[in-house]
């Protein structure tokens, strides 16, 4: 008997030529099937130092992520992270972190299904995402390496300032989400798309 293996579809899955008609100053592509766990662990605790070894990193404090690795940290709050990896980590990665935490308190639970990720790109991404964030993205306020939960056009998203003055971002959207949240940037991009 042959088990086929399972065909995953990215919530966005045909998104890429509409994005690709986007005004020149904006950039965004989906990031599918990132690797995502929930971390719930106390700072500074023996469980929350095993995990910092054994990601090579300190867990970001708040609206801070460190996105310096491989396993990226994002700060979600005063107990809780999200840990972001490549595509198809997440049994290895959880297993390492279960194991380095052994009976200490603390959870590590696969959301990898939950989310997917929008890389936004360009000198149109702070003004077009203030159309319908509340967040001030101004680089005084959110410098490189800020992570915030917020809404954006009444979407719950993570935000993620990658670039200096929000130039480049990532928006991790909950999948049933993900169309919507598309839509409203495709929509938000109009009036720069000229005569086109």
């Amino acid at each position: 008997m042959t088990v086929e293996t399972p065909v995953r579809f990215s919530p966005l899955d045909g998104w890429q030529n509409t994005f690709e008609r986007l005004p020149e100053g904006l950039d965004i592509r989906e990031i599918p099937f990132l690797t995502q766990l929930s971390l719930r662990v106390e700072p500074g605790s023996p469980a929350a130092r095993a995990v910092e070894d054994t990601l090579g990193i300190a867990l970001p404090g708040p609206s801070c992520a460190d996105m310096s690795g491989e396993v990226k940290a994002l700060w979600l709050g005063p107990d809780e992270w999200l840990l972001v990896a490549p595509p198809d980590r997440s049994q290895d990665l959880a297993g390492r972190l279960r194991a380095a935490i052994g009976d200490a308190f603390a959870t590590v639970t696969d959301v990898s299904a939950q989310r997917t990720t929008l890389s936004l790109t360009g000198q149109l991404t702070r003004e077009v995402l203030a159309r319908g964030c509340a967040i001030d993205l101004d680089p005084r306020v959110t410098p490189v390496g800020s992570c915030v939960t917020t809404l954006l056009a009444q979407a719950g998203v993570s935000l993620v300032v990658r670039g200096v003055g929000a130039s480049s971002v990532w928006l991790l959207v909950r999948s049933s989400f993900a169309s919507y949240v598309a839509t409203w940037l495709v929509d938000a991009c109009t009036e720069y798309r000229g005569g086109s």
